[in-house]
């Protein structure tokens, strides 16, 4: 039998790196081979520069596979689904929403970002790691799972060019996009992040294909890195087909 490629797609300020051991090597061990990608403006990539379409291209010549992205690497996953159908087998999206409905919203959103990417350039990486990792977003992420290492990696001109190019307050909308979406997605959530647990669960009744909520007790918007044992075993589970997927999630907020 011949084995599946999932492509992982980290979040911003992290790398391909920051994916932890037990999800590779889980999924690795279940049969598949793994590619970890730089996003544009991240570790290898920081000197490349697109918005989110053209990211999701970059990422879609490494289909057909099954993709795996984290917030911003979500984005850009669901940016491939959307954009290149073929390229995606399955889809794993964690932490990821489809972007900001309201124009008055996206434009403070772009606002913020372009403040924090003048941040970044003015005061190095270092500093904007310290304040961007003490956001309440990242409350339960313990100070050994953040991934530090990976993160300094980065460069300041790289991570400013990522928010203004791909952050959230740039993304056009797709919800109008997710009925045509008909691949099977499981969207990966921490009990915690109530903010992206709800948007999951919007996400997963305007799929066009099988979805599923997993929430994950206890745990906040980097779920991957502090539960990565169960991360990964939700992960191979669902794209061995053992994941039972569905357009009515067994939770709602």
């Amino acid at each position: 039998m011949s084995r599946s490629r999932v492509v992982l797609v980290h979040g911003f300020t992290q790398t391909a790196a920051s994916w932890p051991p037990a999800i590779v090597g889980s999924l690795e061990q279940a049969g598949h081979d793994v590619v970890a990608v730089d996003a544009p403006g991240h570790g290898s990539a920081a000197d490349v520069r697109a918005d989110l379409v053209q990211g999701a291209a970059m990422l879609a010549e490494h289909g057909p596979a099954h993709f795996v992205g984290y917030s911003m690497g979500g984005r850009l996953a669901l940016h491939v689904a959307v954009n290149h159908p073929t390229a995606v087998e399955k889809l794993v999206l964690v932490g990821a929403t489809a972007g900001i409905d309201d124009p008055g919203e996206r434009a403070a959103r772009r606002a913020a970002d372009d403040d924090l990417a003048a941040s970044i350039e003015r005061d190095g990486v270092d500093a904007f790691l310290e304040r961007w990792l003490a956001n309440p977003l990242f409350a339960t992420l313990p100070a050994e799972a953040n991934a530090m290492e990976s993160r300094r990696a980065n460069t300041a001109a790289g991570l400013a060019a990522s928010l203004r190019l791909m952050g959230t307050g740039t993304q056009e909308p797709l919800w109008d996009a997710l009925p045509r979406v008909t691949n099977d997605v499981l969207f990966l959530v921490g009990e915690v992040d109530q903010k992206f647990t709800a948007l999951a669960h919007r996400m997963a009744r305007a799929w066009g294909g099988r979805a599923s909520v997993d929430v994950i007790e206890g745990a906040g918007h980097a779920v991957h890195l502090e539960r990565p044992d169960e991360v990964a075993r939700r992960i191979v589970a669902f794209l061995d087909g053992a994941h039972d997927a569905s357009n009515a999630p067994s939770t709602t907020p």
